[in-house]
């Protein structure tokens, strides 16, 4: 965590320790990372799935995990190897707290780990938006956002942002620079919607990073770059048809896609039955169907769940919106 953004306890984040809260629930959700085009650089967050951290302040100095729910026994307990306590560890470092507050944490997974879900970036999202809360709320969501960065990291080996960003902002968002890191909200067209289809089959972030290729050809590159600049113009003009044609990836989902099983066939049903777009939700195997409206997502999942069972592929579906709001308070 020694890459996270160091925040000086300044006069102007003083905290009244007397006034801080002494629990908090916090849900944060999933995201689609990619946008399908826009590798590592585009995400948007979904109102559901997504995961659940509860924090309560105790008398012991420290951050320690209580439990952790529906993760399979596959999650350290350990504060330092946790992103949710190795954040939360960080921050009250950042702002003078370490030898005089305690936390204790409860995390609850409600998303599946190795989904291309951001499974990782909902817990570090939930963690660092819940010490923020417990604390007052002393730092904004943009001094909060490097934490995510650095517990994405800690996580998954990269400190990447297309998914703790709009984990954290909510709605759609534009990596533009890592350095100075430079984050942009972008527009969400009223009715857009996603049709998710994540079936049971292990492709790990890892693997899948490792068959994109160092180079491509500059030919593919304009095509790609023309796609990006299309849908980042058809989200603010709020052209359906536009944002449709504009996500397709010549890129990254002809060598991804070979790891999920029926791909061509779900991409078929898809688009047969109306949607704008379809493609890998991150790294996979998650896939997602853009839509018009959450009636026709809905459809789009079951005739692909129908598809998948008819293979004995089992899959959990979820039909969202986009979630605008990011994180929030549940208690």
């Amino acid at each position: 965590m020694s890459e996270s953004n160091q925040i000086s306890a300044d006069l102007d984040k003083r905290i009244d320790l007397d006034k801080v809260l002494q629990q908090v629930r916090v849900f944060a959700p999933a995201t689609v990372a990619n946008m399908i085009c826009g590798f590592d650089i585009l995400g948007f967050a979904v109102e559901a799935p997504g995961d659940e951290v509860t924090m309560r302040r105790v008398a012991q100095p420290g951050v320690r995990i209580v439990s952790i729910k529906g993760d399979d026994g596959r999650l350290p307990l350990d504060a330092a190897q946790n992103t949710v306590s190795a954040c939360a560890l960080q921050i009250l470092s950042d702002l003078g707290l370490t030898e005089e507050f305690g936390v204790e944490i409860e995390l609850v997974k409600h998303m599946p780990i190795g989904s291309g879900l951001g499974s990782s970036s909902a817990s570090t999202v939930a963690g660092v938006f819940a010490i923020n809360a417990l604390l007052g709320s002393p730092l904004s969501k943009d001094e909060l956002l490097p934490y995510c960065i650095a517990g994405e990291k800690l996580a998954c080996g990269h400190g990447h942002a297309d998914n703790v960003a709009p984990a954290l902002m909510g709605g759609i968002t534009l990596i533009r620079s890592y350095d100075p890191l430079d984050i942009i909200s972008l527009p969400v067209p009223e009715g857009l919607c996603a049709g998710i289809v994540f079936p049971h089959v292990d492709v790990p972030t890892r693997d899948a990073r490792q068959l994109i290729k160092e180079r491509v050809l500059l030919k593919d590159a304009v095509v790609q770059w023309g796609n990006v600049a299309g849908l980042i113009a058809g989200l603010y003009r709020n052209d359906f048809e536009l944002i449709g044609r504009s996500m397709q990836d010549v890129l990254i989902e002809p060598v991804r896609s070979i790891l999920i099983p029926q791909f061509a066939e779900m991409k078929q049903i898809a688009l047969e039955n109306g949607a704008l777009s379809f493609g890998i939700s991150g790294s996979g195997p998650s896939v997602v169907a853009i839509t018009r409206d959450q009636d026709q997502a809905a459809t789009i999942t079951r005739k692909i769940q129908e598809h998948l069972n008819q293979l004995e592929i089992d899959c959990n579906t979820y039909v969202s919106n986009v979630n605008q709001q990011g994180p929030r308070i549940l208690d």
